[in-house]
């Protein structure tokens, strides 16, 4: 089959646009997918992560697929973080170091994963400066989008990120997909409600509120994430099932998307225009770089 993709930015407008690429071509077994990127005019390269998500979902159901008529631009962007070497085109030296590199973890690459966003997202030259204590619990925040991933998803596919940092913009994006059940459904068995897929994230996104079981502590990574990027004037956005949410300049909205993702994106915004210095408030101020 033969499938048109458009231009794709990390937006609602761009995760719907990967939402109803799935609904075309999650019925394909044993096809030659031609993905014709002839309208594609732009890529935000950490979208990267749930377009190749769904990629590999496609070869897993033994497809073939083929990306065609990519501009140079395009292809320069998918070359440099090494997507495009996962499907026949070589890569490209990302000279200007603006890449978080394109990567998909097994969910037993918890060390992998973790090795992962310190050297490629934690110690980039462009994140706000923290103190040693808030620079820990920021990590722990990242690995906690894997660890529910692992946890809650129940996917067998693997893990999938990228970032890319763009100057013009003064932001450094990070991007986390997987192809689980989703966070509706880890709700739904949890709360025994059917919530629909915006509010399960509503839910999801609440300190103190996690659908892990046992001594596991949970749902404590997101909420330092929201608080961080009202800070820093960043954005986050969360994508689940048809559930769409965003936190910016202290707000939070929600939407429906036509279409379904067949798992969870979680998306961080850095603002890297922000030059202030961060600590937790129980660090004393001359800890570390105070």
């Amino acid at each position: 089959m033969k499938c048109a993709l458009p231009s794709i930015h990390h937006n609602q407008t761009g995760f719907a646009a990967l939402a109803s690429f799935h609904a075309r071509t999650e019925r394909c077994v044993v096809e030659d997918v031609e993905i014709d990127m002839r309208g594609t005019d732009w890529f935000d390269a950490d979208m990267c992560a749930p377009f190749g998500a769904l990629l590999y979902r496609l070869g897993d159901n033994l497809n073939t697929v083929n990306l065609t008529n990519l501009s140079p631009k395009v292809e320069k962007i998918l070359s440099k973080n090494g997507f495009l070497s996962h499907y026949g085109r070589r890569s490209v030296p990302d000279l200007w170091g603006t890449t978080v590199a394109y990567q998909r973890f097994d969910t037993e690459d918890d060390r992998y994963f973790s090795g992962y966003i310190e050297q490629e997202f934690i110690r980039r030259p462009e994140m706000p400066a923290m103190s040693r204590g808030l620079s820990k619990r920021f990590r722990e925040s990242l690995f906690e989008i894997f660890s529910n991933a692992v946890l809650h998803s129940r996917t067998t596919l693997g893990i999938f990120s990228c970032g890319q940092f763009f100057p013009a913009r003064n932001r450094l994006d990070f991007t986390v997909a997987d192809l689980g059940v989703g966070i509706r459904t880890n709700v739904r068995d949890h709360l025994q409600c059917d919530l629909d897929a915006e509010a399960a994230i509503v839910w999801a996104v609440q300190e103190h509120h996690t659908t892990k079981r046992g001594t596991i502590p949970g749902g404590l990574g997101l909420t330092l994430l929201q608080e961080f990027v009202d800070l820093n004037g960043g954005h986050m956005q969360i994508v689940s099932d048809a559930g769409y949410w965003s936190r910016k300049g202290n707000r939070t909205s929600t939407s429906f998307l036509a279409a379904p993702f067949p798992g969870t994106i979680v998306n961080v915004e850095i603002n890297t225009a922000d030059r202030r210095a961060y600590r937790l408030s129980s660090e004393p101020e001359d800890d570390g770089i105070f």
